[in-house]
């Protein structure tokens, strides 16, 4: 099976590579479906930043922007785009890890998330965009 292009969806999600891919394999899903689950997705969390600028904690590093959420919040997310089963599984896997790695980086976050709490990444720095 060819290989998806996630460069590209890294490019227009703010994911890396690298954890897109990772992802993919933990979910067991085709990486192409996960490339396009997040394109689509991050699509629409760049109108939703302000909201969850607002309520949730954030982190920007490098132009990305990444926010801790519950569990409960990203599951309502995910159901508003049809997102389920393995797919669902590999969004949030993708989101939270890159968000993971994002607060670690920053020297204002904390990195140790709940059990119950999973994050959602914006690819561009919402604060100086708009």
């Amino acid at each position: 099976m060819a290989k998806a292009d996630t460069g590209t969806a890294s490019t227009e999600s703010g994911l890396d590579t690298a954890v897109i891919e990772r992802a993919a394999e933990w979910a067991g899903i085709d990486e192409q479906d996960l490339c396009d689950a997040l394109v689509v997705l991050h699509a629409d969390l760049i109108g939703r930043h302000s909201q969850f600028e607002r309520t949730f904690d954030y982190v920007t590093v490098d132009g990305t922007r990444a926010y801790r959420v519950s569990d409960a919040v990203c599951d309502e997310l995910l159901s508003e785009f049809g997102f389920e089963g393995d797919v669902a599984a590999g969004v949030r896997l993708a989101h939270t890890e890159q968000a993971k790695l994002l607060f670690a980086k920053s020297v204002h976050g904390d990195d140790n998330f709940d059990a119950d709490e999973c994050g959602i990444v914006i690819g561009i720095d919402t604060a100086e965009q708009f």
